[in-house]
């Protein structure tokens, strides 16, 4: 019997077993799909929100802040791309400051650092692309950039080398409270714990549900995106938000921290939680609206569009034990600035297990951990030493983001490796340039099938049934 279970190796979850890997603690993560950061976590705007939004004394603005301020520490222990790059909400009109002074007045009570706002002159000054007609701005220093998938990631590597077990692939179907913990009926059999943390996000209230009288509902919002080349990343170098409304903060345009420029979401609440889907009018939507605050954008430049969803249960986080059903932790509702909040979260969430169960501190806890060498970080002479070292090293599998087949060797050897192109994709960025993989996936492939001595039949895009060979032409024909 394990001591915790955690269903869903999402952003929210892997921070939650990172931290409870601070303590001796027999615990594992379940996760429906073949990798972490698979589901809402993969597919976000990936800013690092500064905590001027959410209302004053919530757990939503409590975490978003503290969240915001220890990203910038843990990108350093954990080694994922971060950057503070500061946002601006932009004001059109006169008309509107009171909404824009309401915003920094809430920022304030919520212990927001460095407020201020900007004017007109001020804010063109910061950022020349912003339409002309602009009133005023609030500027946040504190709010920043993270490459998701790197967060999410690390964080999961993290928890692994410190002794927390991950199972893929592995559904839960039903729980069963037993009298000294649960059943998690699973694809894979049955895992018995004494603890569940439920941070499966769309779907965290259908595990809430199964065992709770007091029902919740999660409402997939579909967000959709479109990603810019990196020849447009410097449009603008902060983050450009508009005046939230009450589907949240609108579409924004920002930088990207591996130099892309993202402009998006939308918001829609949908039936399907797994409506993945783009639409026409979103992408329409997304164009018209970002233009009203930037001017000139280059969505010629498009390299992709894709679409995530937020789980969201009436704009609040859901993190406590279950009244009536003890030894049930929820983690839900976790929707934007749930990113920013995740290390937050993991600490909230170990500090009640720890207490429930007693646990005593990890006197073998790393918390540091190194990402993949990326060797474009490194001079003339250090790379030329690493390639006459490890000659993979000067192999290029992916042109536009010149990735290395040593870069994707390490991404499947380490903790938690790729087992899939998105897997590879979202650890090295093969696959993200502006060709998205048309040239680069038959070798990446061939990587996959070496290193983990599969057939190319078996290889997949994302896991499941996404194979990407099912046949040879020439039997065919």
């Amino acid at each position: 019997m394990y001591d915790v279970v955690i269903i869903g190796a999402g952003v929210s979850g892997s921070a939650s077993a990172r931290e409870l890997s601070r303590y001796k603690v027999n615990a594992c993560v379940i996760e429906k799909a073949e990798d972490v950061c698979s589901g809402t976590s993969k597919a976000n705007s990936g800013i690092v929100h500064a905590g001027f939004d959410a209302p004053v004394g919530s757990l939503m603005a409590q975490l978003n802040v503290k969240g915001n301020e220890m990203m910038e520490e843990l990108s350093k222990e954990l080694d994922f791309p971060f950057k503070k790059n500061g946002s601006l909400v932009i004001c059109l009109s006169k008309d509107d400051m009171p909404k824009l002074q309401e915003l920094y007045d809430r920022g304030r009570k919520n212990g927001v650092k460095d407020l201020k706002i900007l004017s007109k002159e001020d804010v063109l000054k910061l950022e020349p692309n912003i339409n002309e007609e602009v009133y005023a701005a609030l500027y946040a220093p504190t709010g920043g950039i993270v490459c998701p998938f790197g967060l999410n990631i690390a964080l999961a590597e993290n928890a692994n080398t410190n002794g927390v077990e991950f199972k893929f692939n592995t559904e839960a179907k039903d729980i069963e409270k037993i009298d000294d913990g649960f059943i998690i009926k699973t694809n894979n059999g049955d895992i018995k714990t004494k603890y569940i943390v439920n941070a499966a996000g769309v779907y965290a209230d259908k595990f809430h549900n199964m065992v709770s009288e007091n029902k919740i509902n999660i409402t997939a919002r579909k967000g959709e995106y479109c990603l810019l080349d990196k020849t447009a990343g410097c449009h603008v170098s902060k983050t450009i938000f508009s005046l939230p409304g009450k589907m949240g903060k609108g579409v924004l345009v920002s930088p990207t921290t591996h130099g892309n420029l993202i402009v998006g979401p939308t918001s829609t609440d949908i039936a399907d939680k797994e409506g993945l889907n783009t639409t026409r009018d979103g992408l329409d939507t997304i164009l018209e609206k970002s233009s009203i605050n930037v001017k000139n954008i280059p969505m010629r430049q498009v390299i992709t569009s894709f679409a995530g969803l937020r789980a969201h249960e009436d704009n609040h986080f859901i993190i406590k034990e279950l009244e009536d059903v003890k030894g049930f932790i929820d983690c839900a509702g976790i929707e934007s600035p749930g990113l920013t909040s995740a290390p937050a979260i993991g600490i909230m969430v170990a500090d009640i297990l720890k207490e429930k169960l007693s646990l005593e501190k990890n006197p073998d806890f790393v918390g540091i951990r190194r990402g993949i060498l990326d060797p474009n970080t490194l001079n003339i002479e250090e790379r030329n030493q690493l390639i006459k070292e490890q000659p993979a090293y000067g192999n290029i599998i992916c042109r536009c983001e010149m990735i290395t087949e040593g870069e994707i060797i390490d991404a499947i050897r380490r903790p938690l490796g790729a087992k899939s192109l998105d897997g590879v994709k979202r650890r090295t960025r093969a696959g993200m340039g502006r060709c998205q993989a048309g040239f680069c996936s038959p070798k990446t492939m061939e990587i996959l099938e070496r290193e983990l001595k599969l057939s190319m039949f078996d290889i997949t895009k994302c896991g499941g049934k996404s194979n990407i060979v099912v046949g040879v032409i020439k039997d065919s024909i």
